[in-house]
């Protein structure tokens, strides 16, 4: 591999070139996220209406997720900033971060609607999150919307905790119960993948269920299982 260093014209340059590959990336998935949002309502499968257009041979295709770390939720307002010092006020980037800040809400959301559907009590219900770092295979929590999660659910009453093989310090941080193994789990009535670690690679759906109750549900942010292995496993089973 030859290395190529691309000489900006100026710093300032290159400074708004880093900004606006992080702003890119951030409409990018909140348009996704947007559409995951409607076709949840319509019963749409997000993950197959992404598939079907990609076949489109100029499709740009974006997973619908959470947004965290230090880079993509922080870089837009400094734009924003900036923009309305000079008397513009923007909206696409403000949008897209509105709805990329939301998704962590609506994934508790999706997870007390579940509980309800079928039949738990919410207040004391036992959650397992399993992923707390803002994305796969870092040890890195800054800004990540596990944290909006656990706020969200911790209104409604319920029991969260926490695993996270990247991570030795989960009960300070979050203010939720660590767990150093799957084993240790108690019963608990709803699974959420937040983030698919690669260290979660050799987990299967058989272990998740030893650790589950009844009628165990699987919130699966990001596709990790596939769908209908999981159903036939006897999971209640949501993903964005």
């Amino acid at each position: 591999v030859t290395p190529h260093i691309f000489k900006a014209k100026d710093i300032k340059t290159a400074e708004a070139a880093k900004v606006i590959e992080n702003i890119q990336r951030d409409i990018n998935i909140a348009l996704v996220n947007e559409l995951c949002l409607i076709f949840g309502k319509t019963g749409l499968s997000t993950k197959d209406v992404l598939e079907t257009a990609a076949t489109k041979w100029n499709f740009h295709r974006y997973s619908p997720g959470l947004v965290g770390g230090h880079c993509i939720p922080v870089d837009p307002y400094y734009l924003v900033y900036k923009a309305k010092e000079l008397g513009y006020h923007p909206q696409v980037i403000l949008a897209g971060r509105a709805i990329n800040d939301s998704m962590a809400k609506y994934v508790a959301e999706m997870t007390i609607k579940a509980l309800n559907k079928v039949g738990k009590v919410i207040k004391g219900s036992k959650v397992l999150l399993m992923g707390l770092t803002y994305k796969e295979n870092v040890a890195d929590t800054r800004q990540t919307p596990a944290k909006d999660i656990i706020k969200e659910l911790k209104e409604y009453g319920v029991d969260i905790y926490g695993y996270d093989p990247l991570l030795s310090d989960i009960e300070a941080e979050f203010g939720i119960r660590a767990v150093q193994n799957l084993k240790d789990v108690p019963k608990v009535n709803c699974i959420i993948l937040a983030v698919a670690h690669g260290a979660f690679r050799g987990i299967t759906l058989d272990q998740l269920k030893a650790i589950a109750s009844v009628e165990p549900i699987l919130i699966d942010i990001q596709g990790f299982f596939d769908r209908e292995e999981a159903q036939g496993k006897g999971f209640y089973y949501n993903t964005l």
